[in-house]
């Protein structure tokens, strides 16, 4: 039974009916008597009950000895959370703890109706919960009055300041009660956390729990290594193996979200999207979606990584990799969470390994790496779920009777096959995941024994690498890994198989040796010349020098000797010339220095064709010179 010395016998009665067997270190860290009526400074790791541990831990300064409110007047506590989905959880879970109490809990966040919100205000309520910027909205217009608070709590406060709110948070405390206390709660204490403590609370007590210190230890974290062009396909896979009852995709951006949302319609996965670009509304018809189990997945953006509480959720796959390590946690947070177990997925591109490397170094995280499910492995996996379905197992009613004597009167092996139909319908087939190595770039050389073959298509025939490997795999009854080296040439393609898929091959392509439309295949005796695995291809020639252009002169000594270039520093004879003003060079007129150099003359102009003044070729008017005055036209505007 759960220890209620500490507790208000209110929300004691409220976490008795909720069922809870224990605390959290958290909620038992708040419950300290010697921290009774001070400022707190909490840091405690996502999904360790930090809403039900501020809302033990200010029941005290709310109601006193009294056990229920009288009439709501002023707010009592405002909650600042910094996105809409945590204001309106932390309402619900305020909402069933101070039940007990009769609390009246109003909300104000973005997205909603502010007029709604405002006439809720005008009736009275104890405690607020909102977001940064409707809360500063309401009090600029006169609709919330704090000055008679009694406990301000700023819920992740880590996170308010990366989304820019540092000015709304201290318009807000600014016009609270002065004597209010401040409870503020974050995952970690930054310094920008811990000058916002210094200038907005009074001596604030510090705790942070062992929980913050240490990984996660219901959560396990998998990073499947993938082809780059497999990604989308490895979480499908991963999604199949698994199959839990509830899942979360997080993804970097909006346009992958909607993408991937499509393509798992598409595919029959119950799924909804969240992301910032969506109503407040349709993010919470998502939400329930999931909770009431019309969808299975969730695909998001960070939007979702705090604060979000899914019961049931035992699966976040990183569709994209965090950029930080406090994203990384927090996304994996949702999953986890009060005793549950769950398994946090990073879907990891071969050629980003070392980033998710030093990502989960950063983070203190040992994850279990390996390649993602194939769709063998998923199909195994389905078989044993299918074999351990509890309708297979439990015993027969007696309104089942008649139709199971009905069924059994079939052949088995038909009513087994037709079990075996109606439990995979609803399921998505997995897909096939191509090797995706262990990130090093593969040498030809090292490709191992194989046998090269020519095809009598090259450039003049449009051929291509790009049509013609697929064109092998289908004909060659090939897979990607068979194919080594494609060198097109002018008019014929040489090709490196494997030698593990020479019987194969040659299987497939028959006595004819042709290909798709009849293209012929020529096994070659050795490797083309220059390429790898040949040992009489003869070395590359050296690389010819260019041929000096005419006029040209290598350059100084000075320009890359260093002493060189002292000596002609110092030297009178080689000392560069003073720049000088340019009205000087512009008197020299053509004698100035372009004339100067060697073998420069004025160009001679081009003759002028027929029907044309001299001068400018096409002009016209003639040069200066051509002009009696010797002067250019004069000019006259327009129309005169």
């Amino acid at each position: 039974m759960i220890d209620l010395d500490g507790i208000h016998p209110a929300l004691s009665e409220a976490l008795t009916e909720k069922g809870y067997a224990s605390l959290t270190p958290v909620q038992e860290a708040v419950l300290d008597p010697a921290l009774a009526g001070s400022d707190l400074l909490v840091s405690a790791q996502t999904g360790s009950g930090k809403t039900v541990a501020f809302g033990l831990a200010m029941a005290a300064d709310l109601l006193g000895a009294e056990r229920r409110f009288s009439h709501a007047a002023l707010p009592a506590a405002l909650i600042v959370a910094p996105t809409r989905e945590l204001a309106l959880q932390v309402r619900r879970e305020l909402e069933w703890l101070y039940a007990p109490a009769g609390a009246v809990i109003a909300s104000c966040v973005g997205g909603m109706d502010a007029r709604s919100e405002r006439r809720v205000l005008e009736r009275g309520a104890h405690i607020v919960v909102g977001t940064p910027g409707r809360l500063c909205d309401h009090l600029r217009r006169g609709a919330l009055d704090i000055s008679a608070l009694k406990v301000a709590v700023l819920d992740e406060a880590d996170e308010m300041l990366d989304l820019g709110f540092r000015e709304d948070l201290e318009f807000i405390l600014q016009s609270a009660a002065p004597d209010r206390r401040t409870l503020l709660f974050s995952a970690t204490v930054r310094p920008e956390i811990a000058q916002l403590a210094k200038s907005y609370q009074r001596d604030a007590k510090r705790i942070s729990t062992a929980a913050e210190r240490e990984q996660h230890l219901d959560i396990e974290y998998r990073a499947f290594v993938v082809d780059p062009g497999d990604r989308e396909n490895a979480i499908v896979n991963v999604l199949r193996y698994y199959e839990s009852s509830r899942a979360l995709v997080f993804c970097g951006t909006r346009a992958t979200v909607n993408h991937l949302t499509a393509r798992f319609v598409n595919r029959g996965f119950p799924v909804v999207a969240l992301s910032g670009e969506l109503s407040q509304q349709e993010r919470s018809h998502a939400l329930q979606a999931m909770r009431d189990g019309r969808a299975r997945v969730c695909i998001a953006t960070d939007v979702a990584a705090r604060g979000i509480d899914l019961p049931g959720l035992d699966l976040v796959i990183h569709a994209d990799l965090p950029t930080n390590k406090e994203t990384l946690l927090h996304r994996s947070g949702r999953t986890g969470r009060a005793g549950n177990k769950g398994t946090s997925a990073l879907i990891v591109p071969v050629t980003a390994r070392k980033k998710a490397e030093r990502l989960l170094g950063w983070a203190n995280i040992a994850a279990t790496w390996g390649a993602a499910p194939s769709a063998e492995e998923v199909l195994a996996r389905d078989a044993e779920r299918m074999i351990a379905d509890p309708a297979l197992h439990a015993p027969i009613e007696e309104p089942e009777a008649e139709a199971v004597a009905a069924l059994m009167a079939l052949p088995p092996r038909a009513l087994a096959a037709g079990f075996y139909r109606l439990w995979s319908a609803g399921r998505s087939a997995p897909e096939d995941l191509r090797p995706a190595g262990d990130g090093a770039r593969r040498e030809r050389s090292e490709f191992g024994p194989s046998f090269w073959i020519s095809i009598p298509v090259g450039h003049e025939q449009r051929a291509e690498a790009r049509w013609l490997l697929p064109m092998l795999c289908r004909s060659g009854d090939l897979t990607r890994t068979d194919i080594g080296a494609i060198r097109v040439g002018r008019e014929e393609t040489a090709v490196q198989i494997a030698a593990s898929a020479e019987q194969r091959f040659f299987a497939a392509i028959g006595a004819a040796g042709t290909l798709e439309d009849g293209i012929p295949v020529t096994r070659l005796a050795k490797p083309p010349e220059g390429l790898p695995g040949n040992p009489d291809a003869a070395p590359r020639p050296a690389r010819k020098e260019p041929a000096p252009r005419s006029g040209w002169s290598p350059v100084p000594p000075a320009a890359h000797d260093p002493a060189a270039r002292d000596h002609a520093a110092h030297d009178p004879a080689e000392a560069p010339r003073k720049p000088r003003h340019k009205a000087a060079a512009r008197a020299e007129g053509p004698a100035g220095p372009h004339a100067a150099k060697a073998g420069w003359a004025k160009p001679r102009p081009k003759p002028a064709p027929s029907g044309t003044a001299p001068g400018r070729p096409g002009a016209k008017y003639g040069a200066r010179s051509d002009r009696p005055d010797g002067g250019a036209k004069p000019w006259k505007p327009k129309g005169s």
